[in-house]
């Protein structure tokens, strides 16, 4: 999706137009695995999610203050969002030596994580790698990773409302965007439903193949001059 929306709304508007729905879903998956978080890995990646976050807060800033007809962090989501198509490709033959659980591959794991899901909304496979890497019964991951992204991307919020006010010419969330999300609420909500019922029901490679094939295309797509 994070490719989708940003050939549709621009790169720049479009990480506000996703952060919304993100949040909604959020709620739906905190909802049904809170139980099962484990808080540890939590509070051991928070600090450097942070630092990320704020990384990637700066380089909104300065993308916003230096005026361009072309948009730039279209490309980059691109590139972003193709990166962590290597780093999923790449995990099927490494295994757990891609991202280690010592200190130092924690703090990789969460600038990277803070930063992406900052400019692109694309922490998703990170996240993924290294809560799988960690050996977590399926509850757990699904417990731990829902309470991930339903605090630091409630974390966005403030920020992404500062760039806005901080540059009203290169908004980042717009009063258009907003009703657009009310408008997906009901329909994010029959998707989630359908997706908790469906998703034990779909043999796991087709599934990530199709995932991985589509987002690629969304994503080089949107390095195509517009």
């Amino acid at each position: 999706m994070v490719p989708i929306m940003a050939a549709v709304f621009g790169g720049r508007l479009s990480v506000g137009a996703t952060l919304p729905m993100l949040v909604f879903a959020d709620c739906i998956a905190v909802y049904f695995y809170r139980a099962h978080a484990q808080w540890e890995h939590l509070k051991t990646l928070a600090p450097w999610v942070i630092a990320g976050l704020l990384a990637g807060t700066g380089l909104l800033d300065f993308l916003g203050t230096h005026h361009s007809k072309k948009d730039f962090l279209g490309p980059i989501i691109g590139a972003l969002v193709l990166v962590m198509l290597g780093v999923s490709l790449l995990r099927g033959k490494l295994g757990d030596k891609l991202v280690p659980h010592s200190k130092e591959g924690r703090a990789v794991t969460g600038l990277a994580a803070g930063f992406s899901t900052m400019v692109s909304n694309a922490a998703g496979p990170i996240m993924a790698i290294y809560m799988t890497s960690a050996g977590l019964a399926k509850n757990q991951l699904m417990g731990t990773t829902a309470w991930y992204f339903f605090i630091f991307n409630l974390t966005k919020v403030p920020l992404l409302l500062w760039l806005t006010w901080r540059n009203p010419v290169m908004p980042m969330i717009t009063v258009p965007t907003f009703i657009f999300n009310l408008e997906m609420f009901p329909v994010i909500l029959i998707s989630a439903l359908a997706g908790k019922w469906l998703l034990p029901r779909i043999p796991q490679k087709p599934f990530n193949d199709t995932v991985l094939v589509l987002a690629a295309l969304a994503a080089l797509y949107l390095f195509v001059p517009k």
